[in-house]
C-alpha cells in the first residue's frame, strides 16, 4: 500500500520508492515485482546519457482505481490515529480548497450506509456456464 501511495503522489524510480517508503531494495523489488504482475503498476524502460537502462513504474488504470482507497485510508488515520503525536493530512479540493471527503455512493448518487450495503455473486449466464 506504500508504494501504491507513492505511486500516487507521482514517484516513479525504483531508488525513490525505496527511500521513501524505507524499505531495502530488496524488498522494493520484490514489491514492484508483485505489483507489476498484478497490473497495478506498468514498467517502462528509461535511459539517462551515459548510463545504462533502467526502468520505472507508473500506475495503470487498475491502479489509479485504488485512488479512493489510499484517500479513504488518510481519512480513517485524521480520524483515529490523531493521538500518535502525528497531525492528520488535510486532504483539500486543489482548486477551491474545500476538504476531500471519502464516500460510499450508489450509481444514483444516494450516499450508502455500511448497513445498507447487499452482496451477491453474479448471476451466470448460460454462455458462462456452457464454457
Amino acid at each position: 500500500m506504500l508504494i501504491i501511495r507513492e505511486a500516487l503522489y507521482g514517484t516513479t524510480r525504483f531508488d525513490d520508492f525505496a527511500d521513501r517508503v524505507g524499505i531495502t531494495p530488496a524488498v522494493a523489488s520484490a514489491r514492484l515485482k508483485e505489483l507489476t504482475a498484478a497490473g497495478v503498476l506498468a514498467r517502462t524502460p528509461y535511459r539517462e546519457p551515459g548510463q545504462r537502462t533502467r526502468y520505472e513504474y507508473r500506475l495503470t488504470a487498475s491502479g489509479l482505481d485504488l485512488a479512493p482507497v489510499v484517500l479513504g485510508l488518510f481519512q480513517w488515520g485524521g480520524r483515529h490515529l490523531t493521538r500518535s503525536g502525528r497531525p492528520p493530512l488535510d486532504l483539500t479540493h486543489a482548486d477551491c480548497g474545500a476538504e476531500i471527503r471519502i464516500e460510499v455512493r450508489c450509481a444514483e448518487g444516494h450516499e450508502v450506509e455500511l448497513a445498507d450495503v447487499r452482496v451477491a455473486v453474479p448471476r451466470r449466464t448460460d454462455a458462462a456456464e456452457r464454457s
